[in-house]
């Protein structure tokens, strides 16, 4: 809420005498009915106190034109504080933050008025319609207006935060992508380095029981394979420094090799390995539908991350890999037994298979790796096609929400106020015309008549706003009812008066319409007559 300035308040007085204009000049123009002028100095005095209260309690402001409006009129239609009724409604969607307090507003303003009509209205049905229909479209619309406005003010500011956030976000994104590169790169070099270190070793570890072989050679053999495990485990260590724990990626397999070829290389380094193709190998049949790139790369990483183990942890153990192909995906499985051999180092983490396991099932593919009678298992299953993640709904704002309870409510309105609008039509028309009083009918009218007899011929309803300031003085202590002399409608016609007294028709006048001078109202007369 802007803090109270010389700016706020110059915009207050400005709005007040926007308030005042009509107030005092209505009457004057003859707009309205004319008021005493404590009444008019007291309503622009009132206009004050709610334009000064209309920022900090826009309910109040609205309550207190309303009170002005009922005061004025039963119906709430005035022209007088019609605009500043408006604008104050206006202002509570706009300054108002809930819509109960509105709702509780134009609810007490319509028991209020309704109340009036039936103590005070000459005909409460049409006066009612007319009430309806101001508080529709003088109060509900702009306040749904001032809404709707405060909303797309809303929006629009929550938009540039947005938009600020996606700029951090991209900067985050950009940052974390190049860390993911980095870490693609030390995952590479891990699995790709570590396996060629372990293949080194076993060599090392096959000249070492070589035949024939001098012990200072088969030292220099055990120092060789000593070395290359030690560094394996430092090149372990010092990768896992740069890689992260999450979203592992995926590193590339070795150009044109395929599964068989990458058994047969490390069974040539010496690691008694086996090769059992269960089916095809998607892999080497290239007119088989092979299981997509992402998926080759990982069959390849995990058959290469297990034999780099079983080398690593199970040395001399037979190792078993054996590849399944099928339609919708390929299954991989890797076995190695007891170890024949000494020299088992203890793992380093088990970063290697928590990797692979988060690769495998970020595409929809499944993976073990445990224990297996003697020895150890790994057993993946990948699918021919990753699996599509399907993208998270984005959450619709809440003004989207709100936007759209303003738009119904709008429609609602509109629907309401032109079912109102037919209604006092509807209304406006019978009681138009259920007044009329033919001209023939009042011609045969004689003074003297009774009452009784002269009630047969006139209509079920006399006029409810009888245009008594362009008629002439009616009989002191009579009984005066107007009727129309036409059922035209929507123009100014003519109108019959007949006046009662003692029971008895004591006076007939003709009232003209607006526009027709003293020579049109002696013809209509003497037509009557």
């Amino acid at each position: 809420m802007e803090p109270p300035g010389p700016a706020s308040f110059a915009r207050g007085v400005l709005l007040w005498a926007a308030f005042a204009v009509p107030a005092l000049t209505a009457d004057r123009i003859g707009l309205n009915e004319p008021r005493p002028g404590w009444q008019q100095a007291a309503g622009v005095a009132v206009l004050a106190v709610a334009v000064a209260v209309s920022r900090r309690l826009p309910p109040a402001a609205f309550l207190l034109v309303a009170a002005l409006g009922l005061a004025a009129a039963p119906a709430l239609f005035t022209l007088s504080y019609g605009p500043a009724l408006g604008v104050c409604a206006l202002l509570l969607g706009l300054r108002a933050g809930r819509a109960r307090p509105a709702v509780l507003c134009f609810a007490a303003v319509g028991c209020a008025g309704t109340a009036r009509i039936v103590l005070t209205g000459v005909d409460p049905a049409p006066e009612w319609l007319v009430m309806t229909g101001t508080l529709l479209f003088g109060c509900v619309f702009p306040w749904l207006g001032g809404r709707y406005w405060r909303q797309s003010r809303e929006l629009a500011e929550a938009g540039w935060l947005r938009a600020a956030r996606l700029e951090d976000e991209a900067a985050l994104a950009e940052e974390r992508a190049r860390l993911r590169e980095r870490a693609r790169i030390a995952q590479d070099m891990h699995d790709s380095l570590g396996h060629e270190l372990s293949l080194i070793a076993l060599r090392a570890g096959a000249l070492q029981v070589a035949p024939g072989l001098g012990d200072e050679h088969r030292a220099s053999a055990a120092d060789l394979r000593a070395a290359a495990a030690d560094a394996t485990d430092r090149l372990h260590r010092i990768i896992g420094v740069l890689r992260e724990d999450d979203d592992e990626p995926v590193p590339l397999s070795p150009a044109g090799e395929t599964l068989e070829q990458l058994v047969a290389r490390a069974a040539e380094s010496g690691l008694p390995v086996r090769w059992e193709p269960g089916g095809r190998d998607p892999a080497a049949d290239p007119h088989a539908a092979g299981p997509g790139e992402v998926a080759e790369r990982l069959l390849h990483r995990v058959v290469r991350e297990a034999l780099t183990n079983a080398a690593r942890h199970a040395p001399g153990a037979p190792v078993v890999v054996a590849v399944t192909g099928r339609t919708a995906g390929t299954s991989v499985t890797v076995t190695n037994g007891r170890p024949t051999q000494d020299g088992s180092r203890p793992s380093g983490g088990g970063t290697g298979l928590l990797g692979l396991r988060a690769a495998v099932t970020s595409v929809g593919g499944t993976f073990e790796a445990g224990a297996h009678g003697e020895g150890f298992r790994v057993r993946a299953y990948v699918p021919g096609q990753p699996v599509a993640v399907r993208p998270a709904r984005p959450a619709r704002a809440p003004f989207t929400h709100a936007r759209r309870r303003v738009a119904a409510g709008l429609g609602t309105a509109a629907g309401v106020g032109v079912v109102l609008v037919g209604a006092a039509f509807g209304w406006y028309a019978y009681a138009e015309t259920h007044s009329v009083l033919e001209p023939a009918a009042y011609a045969k009218l004689r003074l003297g008549a009774p009452a009784a007899e002269v009630e047969r011929v006139l209509p079920g309803r006399d006029v409810n706003d009888p245009p008594e300031e362009r008629a002439p003085a009616p009989p002191e202590g009579a009984d005066c009812r107007y009727y129309r002399a036409s059922g035209e409608l929507f123009v100014s016609v003519a109108h019959f008066r007949l006046c009662f007294d003692a029971g008895r028709l004591v006076a007939k006048d003709v009232v003209p319409g607006v526009g027709l001078s003293g020579e049109g109202r002696e013809e209509y007369e003497e037509f009557a007559r």
